[in-house]
């Protein structure tokens, strides 16, 4: 392996990208291009920084780790992503693998078994860990689980808003975050509840837990 592995950190908890970050670089095998705390952040320093592997959180603000990882698999293809979480659930499993994702390991595993899957993931080989290789495993067997895209036909930039109304910003705040005139946050808005057939703030919220596209408690 020539040179090496480059990669990007994503996390919104600072703490956990800094020591992800002294983890990697002390192993003289790594070298960290990017860090970002957000979903939108993620994918702007890896579409930038074109990392051999991207460790992406599940548990982010702005975009969640499925959707960050859905974006890279068509704006950054070379980059393979290692998504981290606290929770090994099938349904968060399933769908980081449906996005794109190359690995998936919990964070309470040894920083050896974290390098482990950083040389395999930029090999051009799949990590996992003993359960999650038992759920992809049954789930070969029940294809009919598969399901489909949570977000529905939303497009990227009603999953931007989606997320900031789970989020608990206001249109207004939308609008300042994305850069955008408060009447176009005001159209997606009612776009995303009409796509969603939400009637407001609280069922876009109901409805993002229903299909495992927020934690249920705090990674």
């Amino acid at each position: 392996m020539m040179g090496p592995i480059t990669l990007v950190v994503a996390d919104d908890h600072r703490l956990v990208r800094e020591s992800l970050v002294t983890v990697l670089t002390a192993s003289g095998e790594c070298r960290v291009l990017g860090q970002a705390g957000n979903g939108p952040e993620a994918v702007r320093e890896v579409v930038a920084h074109q990392p051999r592997v991207a460790i992406i959180d599940i548990s982010m603000p702005g975009l969640n780790g499925i959707e960050v990882v859905r974006r890279l698999r068509q704006e950054a293809p070379a980059t393979r992503c290692l998504v981290l979480t606290m929770h090994e659930e099938e349904e968060y499993l399933l769908q980081m693998v449906r996005a794109g994702a190359a690995g998936y390991m919990v964070k309470d595993r040894p920083a050896i078994e974290l390098l482990e899957a950083v040389r395999q993931v930029a090999n051009g080989r799949a990590h996992f860990g003993p359960e999650a290789a038992r759920i992809l495993a049954e789930q070969v067997h029940r294809p009919e689980h598969a399901g489909e895209d949570p977000y529905g036909t939303l497009t990227n930039r009603e999953r931007e808003v989606f997320h900031l109304v789970v989020e608990g910003c206001t249109t207004k705040e939308i609008a300042r975050r994305l850069e955008i005139s408060v009447k176009t946050a005001e159209n997606h808005r009612g776009k995303v509840m009409a796509k969603l057939g939400a009637r407001n703030s609280a069922e876009i919220v109901r409805y993002a837990a229903r299909k495992g596209l927020i934690d249920r408690t705090a990674d």
